[in-house]
């Protein structure tokens, strides 16, 4: 099988319109500098579940409280997908690579810690660095502890390290503002600010990045900001219309 043909290209920036399932085994092995997504949590914002959080958000404010779907978001579905991307991380990345995944901050309470296992999972396929705390300012979803964080869970592929711009002063906890999705957009968006953080320190001009789950694309941005090169695959083609049409733009971080 070969590749389809992307949704968006540039001369830095591909982007595929596809389940990453289907991209993923046709891309080439030991050839991607740094993986960076933010993978469905298992949560299925379809089922109205989240409800009470959403109130607590946003007030009270109902027309705020809407579900936005998201693809395989499923509790089982989730864990199966995020299992074979891992899988696939390790063959892709080049010895030393980083595999960064955003994930929610269901640490204690919620439906399950879900870092927890996601933490096992990347040790037992790549192997585990880090988690980091990502300290998104203000009050976020939830009752009683309001979740004001993210982790964002690394796992490196192999030793030594394959790129490190973190000298000795980079702490575990990053402090950038969360952004406020539109009705329209991602729910679980996260801003470029975040995602060229972790590029700049894990990879450097000119290395290919990967995201295998784009969403309306703040890793494919960031990376081209950053001067990388960078694939993205994204399933939902609303969210890759987004992409494209910020991709289209100057975007400067």
């Amino acid at each position: 099988m070969t590749l389809p043909a992307p949704y968006y290209q540039d001369e830095a920036t591909t982007l595929y319109c596809a389940d990453c399932r289907d991209i993923l085994p046709l891309l080439p092995n030991r050839s991607v500098d740094l993986i960076l997504c933010d993978p469905p949590y298992g949560l299925d914002y379809n089922n109205g579940d989240l409800a009470h959080c959403w109130e607590a958000a946003f007030g009270g404010d109902k027309s705020r409280m809407k579900p936005r779907p998201i693809a395989n978001d499923g509790q089982e579905d989730a864990y199966a997908l995020f299992e074979f991307m891992l899988t696939a991380a390790k063959d892709k990345l080049l010895k030393g690579g980083c595999c960064c995944c955003c994930c929610c901050c269901c640490g204690g309470g919620g439906p399950k810690p879900l870092f927890a296992d996601w933490t096992l999972m990347m040790d037992r396929i790549i192997g585990f660095k880090q988690a980091v705390v990502w300290d998104k300012g203000g009050l976020g979803m939830g009752i009683h502890y309001r979740r004001n964080y993210e982790f964002m869970l690394i796992a490196q592929n192999g030793s030594p390290a394959k790129c490190w711009n973190g000298g000795n002063n980079t702490a575990n906890v990053v402090r950038i503002n969360k952004i406020i999705p539109q009705e329209h957009e991602h729910p679980t968006a996260k801003p470029p600010e975040l995602m060229s953080f972790f590029i700049n320190i894990h990879s450097n001009p000119g290395d290919l990045v990967l995201d295998p789950f784009a969403g309306h694309g703040p890793t494919l941005i960031a990376a081209k900001a950053a001067g990388r090169r960078a694939i993205g695959i994204e399933i939902s083609e609303a969210y890759c219309a987004i992409a494209k049409k910020r991709l289209s733009q100057e975007y400067l971080l």
